[in-house]
């Protein structure tokens, strides 16, 4: 009984080990800040504002207004500490879309460009990711924990991947011992079984033999 309560245990084990390390494995996601490096536009949409009115906005979201982008071919340089930055936060490695607009007085906000904007794109060493649209803008965008946090989740799923291969062996190794046990147990138990039974015989034997009912027989 506590050979076989040992070989399930251990089954039992390997069961509930998969769960726990798959909630380790790589994926997981810190929020990234995503601020504005520098923007330079090339024309505007709107002719009755002398000044137009630039904003960024994701879907969902508020509109981040770019107060300084006032001129066309102008580059316009930040540092990421101005009271409209942040643009936006990435988080769970999922894409937001995200586009660069005009606010219009009378008809529908122009529009510089619209796209998917994603936490692998900031793969460059600076965090830095460059966005462009033929004869609309160009921009640089700056997410330093983006790429920062997919080099740690990178490492820690090395480790990950180590430790449940480890942990995978020694559970296998637990499981085929047990059941070798087990079975040793089983013949030895058997063994043990048939030299009593013989045994027995055999007592019973000398017993006729004092009696003497092997010699009436």
């Amino acid at each position: 009984m506590t050979v076989r309560f040992l070989l399930n245990s251990e089954v039992r084990s390997v069961i509930l080990i998969f769960p726990v390390f798959v909630c380790f494995l790589p994926g997981a996601f810190s929020s990234g800040t995503v601020t504005l490096t520098s923007i330079q536009i090339f024309k505007t949409h709107e002719w009755l504002s002398a000044k137009p009115t630039i904003y960024f906005q994701c879907q969902g979201e508020n509109k981040t207004i770019l107060p300084d982008v006032t001129e066309a071919h102008h580059i316009y340089v930040f540092k990421g500490e101005e009271s409209w930055q942040p643009l936006t936060e990435l988080a769970d490695k999922k894409c937001k879309r995200c586009g660069l607009y005009e606010k219009d007085i009378i008809k529908a906000d122009a529009i510089f460009d619209e796209w998917e904007l994603c936490p692998s794109d900031f793969m460059a060493p600076d965090g830095n990711y460059v966005h462009s649209k033929d004869k609309e803008f160009n921009a640089t965008f700056l997410c330093s924990q983006c790429v920062e946090t997919d080099k740690v989740v990178a490492g820690k799923g090395i480790n990950v991947v180590w430790v449940i291969m480890i942990s995978v062996l020694v559970s296998v190794a637990s499981i085929l011992g047990a059941v070798a046990a087990y079975k040793y147990w089983r013949r030895k138990k058997r063994e043990h079984d048939q030299a009593r039974f013989l045994k027995l015989f055999d007592e019973g034997d000398d017993i006729e033999d004092e009696i003497g009912i092997g010699d009436m027989i």
